[in-house]
C-alpha cells in the first residue's frame, strides 16, 4: 500500500519504520499539512497519516483527501487533538502510542466483529427496503418512531441500519445513548462522495444498538446544524444505496423542511441545506409522515402534506398520528383525528398512536427503544402493527389443515323401567 505522511519527526520516524516493515511504502513524507494537501492528489496513495496537531490537520486536507479518494488517517497526542479531528468528522482517529496493529486496522479497513452480523446481502444479491421517517416543524416525533421502527424490524431477525439525516441537528444518538462525536452518517457521505464507501467501510463508521431483543447499526447524525453541506444529495443517495445492499430494511429519520432556495435553483451546483430529506424521501420504498395529535400540529401536518405530496407519489406514503389523546381534540380522538385527515386533506388511512409520555420518558431516560423500556406500552403496541401493516411482506397464509372431525354421539339408550 503506498501511504503519504505528514508527520512531525519523532513521530514520522517510528512511522516510517513500521510501514517499511509490513510491506508498505512510504512516498512522501510532508513536515506539514499545508503541503500534504497540495500534493496528495498527483501522489496517487491509498491513504495518508497525519498528526492532528495544529498546522498538520485541517478541512482542506480531508477535503482534498475526499476528493483524491485517499483514506485519511489522524493520529493523536492529546484529548484537544482528539476533538479537533472528531469535529471535523474524522473518523478514522489513533492515539499516537497506539501498537502497529490498529495502524494496520486503520489502513486495511479490518471490519468489527458482529456474532450477530447474518450473511452479507451484497454476496447475496439483496436488494434491501427504505424507510423515511418524515414529519413537519414542530417536532411530531420522527425520531422517536424511526427508532422505534428500526428496533421492530430488527426483531424480527432483520439486518437493520437506521440512519440520521437530518441536516437541522440529529437526535438519534443522544436518544439511544450513543456517541455522537464522530457523525457516522456524514462520514459514510464523505467516503460515498469519493467513491470509498463499500459494506466494511459502513461497519467501520456506524455504531451498533445492542439489543437482547435485536440489535441494529446506527449511522449517527450531525450534531451541529453548520455542517449541512457535507450531505449532498449525490452523497445521500450514493450512502443510501449502499445501505440498501447491505441491510435488509433501512429506516432514515429525516429533517421537516422541503423547501427549495428559488433564488439558488438556477445553478445546480450549490449546496442546498434540505437536499438530504429529499434525496431520502425520493429514494424511500416508503415513507412514514408522521403529524401530531392536536389542533396546531394537524393544521401542520396538512399543509406540509401537499408540499410532501409534491416530492413523493402518494402510493408510497403511510400517514401516522402520533401522541393521540383525548384532552387536545375531544372525546373518541381517534374518529375525530381520521375526520378531520378525511374531510381536510383526503386522506383516508391513517395509523394511530397513542399518547404515552411515561413509556418514552422512560425510554429515553434509558437510552433504549420502547421494546427494552416499556414493552407493554400501548404505544409500542401501535408501532409493532404499522410495522406489520405497512412495511414488512404480509405473512403466507397458512394451508388449510386436516379437520379433526367430532366425536360421534353415543345414541342414548332407555334404561328398563323397575
Amino acid at each position: 500500500m503506498r501511504v503519504a505522511m505528514a508527520l512531525p519527526p519523532e513521530l514520522g520516524g517510528r512511522l516510517f519504520g513500521d510501514l517499511k516493515a509490513h510491506g508498505h511504502e512510504a512516498v512522501f513524507h510532508a513536515s506539514n499539512g499545508a503541503d500534504l494537501t497540495v500534493a496528495i492528489g498527483p501522489l496517487g496513495v491509498d491513504a495518508a497519516i497525519t498528526s492532528a496537531r495544529v498546522g498538520y490537520l485541517s478541512a482542506s486536507l480531508l477535503a482534498a483527501c475526499d476528493d483524491a479518494g485517499v483514506r485519511l488517517i489522524a493520529v493523536v497526542e492529546s484529548s484537544a487533538e482528539r476533538v479537533a479531528a472528531t469535529n471535523l468528522g474524522l473518523a478514522e482517529i489513533i492515539q499516537a502510542d497506539a501498537p502497529w496493529q490498529e495502524f494496520h486496522a486503520a489502513l486495511t479497513a479490518t471490519p468489527w466483529e458482529s456474532p450477530t452480523r447474518t450473511a452479507s446481502p451484497e454476496a447475496s444479491g439483496a436488494n434491501g427496503t427504505v424507510i423515511a421517517v418524515w414529519g413537519p416543524t414542530g417536532a411530531p416525533g420522527r425520531t422517536s418512531l424511526a427508532i422505534n421502527v428500526a428496533a421492530e424490524l430488527a426483531a424480527q431477525g432483520n439486518v437493520v441500519v437506521l440512519a440520521d439525516a437530518d441536516t437541522h441537528g440529529g437526535a438519534v444518538a443522544p436518544a439511544l445513548g450513543l456517541l455522537d462525536e464522530a457523525p457516522g452518517f456524514a462520514a459514510a457521505c464523505r467516503l460515498a462522495g469519493a467513491g470509498g464507501l463499500n459494506h466494511t467501510e459502513l461497519e467501520r463508521v456506524g455504531q451498533r444498538y445492542r439489543s437482547g431483543h435485536g440489535s441494529f447499526w446506527v449511522l449517527t447524525g450531525i450534531g451541529r446544524p453548520s455542517r449541512w453541506p457535507e450531505l449532498s444529495a449525490e452523497r445521500v443517495e450514493a450512502t443510501i444505496g449502499q445501505c440498501r445492499s447491505f441491510a435488509d430494511y433501512t429506516v432514515i429519520d429525516t429533517g421537516f423542511s422541503l423547501e427549495n432556495d428559488e433564488e439558488i435553483s438556477s445553478d445546480l451546483f450549490v449546496p442546498r441545506r434540505n437536499a438530504a430529506t429529499i434525496a431520502s424521501l425520493r429514494s424511500a420504498d416508503r415513507v412514514l409522515a408522521v403529524g401530531a395529535a392536536d389542533p396546531v400540529a394537524l393544521s401542520r401536518f396538512l399543509r406540509a402534506h401537499v408540499d410532501l405530496l409534491d416530492t413523493v407519489e402518494p402510493e408510497r406514503v403511510s400517514v401516522v398520528i402520533n401522541r393521540l389523546r383525548a384532552g387536545v381534540v375531544g372525546s373518541s380522538p381517534g374518529s375525530q383525528v381520521a375526520h378531520t385527515l378525511r374531510r381536510f386533506g383526503g386522506i383516508a388511512d391513517v395509523s394511530l398512536i397513542p399518547h404515552d409520555p411515561a413509556a418514552f420518558d422512560a425510554a429515553l431516560l434509558a437510552g433504549q427503544t420502547l421494546r427494552e423500556g416499556a414493552g407493554r406500552s400501548p404505544a409500542r403496541a401501535a408501532i409493532t402493527a404499522l410495522v406489520a401493516e405497512h412495511i414488512l411482506p404480509p405473512e403466507p397464509a397458512r394451508a388449510p389443515g386436516r379437520r379433526r372431525m367430532p366425536f360421534p354421539r353415543r345414541a342414548r339408550v332407555p334404561q328398563p323401567s323397575s
